[in-house]
């Protein structure tokens, strides 16, 4: 029975194996007409779902107008954050556009476009919180939130050595647990904390401060994640980030969202 199980092992092990080298081959002869989006839909202003279950959101828009500028068909597939590697791994959907940064450590597992923005994050506390600034000294002992699995995460346990780091599986949740008391204060980028303080359920909170943008903990930017062996992808993405820059496009989306500009230096 033993001998058995070993060999269904190899063999289920072989054929996922398989699939995966399939996922990753080149895509130099492969004719793009249609490129699956893969998006977490839970991290507004960039992904997140209507009452319809529909994704929208700023990476959503700059995505239908990245594809309208390569002529291909986008379709887009909601996919947990924590599984979204993998996922476009297994062949899921082709691209994550998901608010990823380009780090070390995903570029050992996808191959990335170049940055289609680059924003600082931030720090909230609690309205009536009596932590001073921004500092690692002011945040010290305190208990601080943020999404696990992301820059940010890593970004507080870097910049905040002495304060308990409380990881959560979306952004929601670490917002809920600061409005009711839970969290000294949170951590994510700018552009997601800034509306969300400037909206109703942030009247609990308030800014504290941004942090340097250190590209050992964010990266080069975020940026769209292909399939390793996807380059002729990646050049499709890279050459329609330049053209919806240059046509005006780009910005168009950016100031419905924003009122600064997100591609950064």
């Amino acid at each position: 029975m033993r001998s058995i199980k070993t060999v269904l092992f190899a063999l289920s092990a072989l054929a996922l194996t398989s699939s995966l080298a399939s996922a990753q081959e080149s895509d130099a002869n492969k004719t793009w007409t249609e490129v699956r989006i893969g998006s977490e839909g839970a991290y507004p202003p960039f992904n997140s779902l209507d009452s319809s279950g529909q994704l929208n959101g700023f990476d959503i828009d700059i995505a239908n107008a990245l594809c309208a500028e390569m002529k291909v068909k986008c379709t887009f597939v909601t996919q947990d954050w924590d599984g979204i590697i993998p996922a476009l791994q297994n062949g899921r959907f082709d691209a994550i556009m998901s608010g990823m940064s380009i780090t070390p450590e995903r570029e050992k597992q996808v191959l990335f476009t170049n940055k289609y923005f680059n924003t600082p994050g931030a720090v909230a506390v609690p309205k009536d919180s009596k932590i001073a600034d921004i500092s690692a000294a002011s945040l010290a002992g305190k208990t601080i939130g943020a999404q696990a699995s992301t820059t940010h995460s890593q970004a507080a346990e870097k910049f905040f050595p002495d304060a308990d780091v409380r990881v959560y599986p979306t952004a929601e949740e670490y917002k809920l647990d600061i409005a009711n008391g839970r969290l000294d204060a949170v951590t994510d980028d700018i552009v997601v904390l800034g509306p969300w303080l400037e909206s109703a359920e942030g009247t609990c909170c308030k800014l504290l401060g941004t942090l340097p943008i250190d590209e050992s903990v964010y990266g080069k930017g975020l940026g769209i994640a292909v399939r390793q062996g996807d380059s002729k992808l990646k050049k499709m993405f890279d050459d329609a980030i330049v053209a919806i820059r240059a046509n005006g496009t780009y910005k168009t989306i950016q100031d419905k969202y924003f009122k600064f500009d997100v591609y950064g230096g």
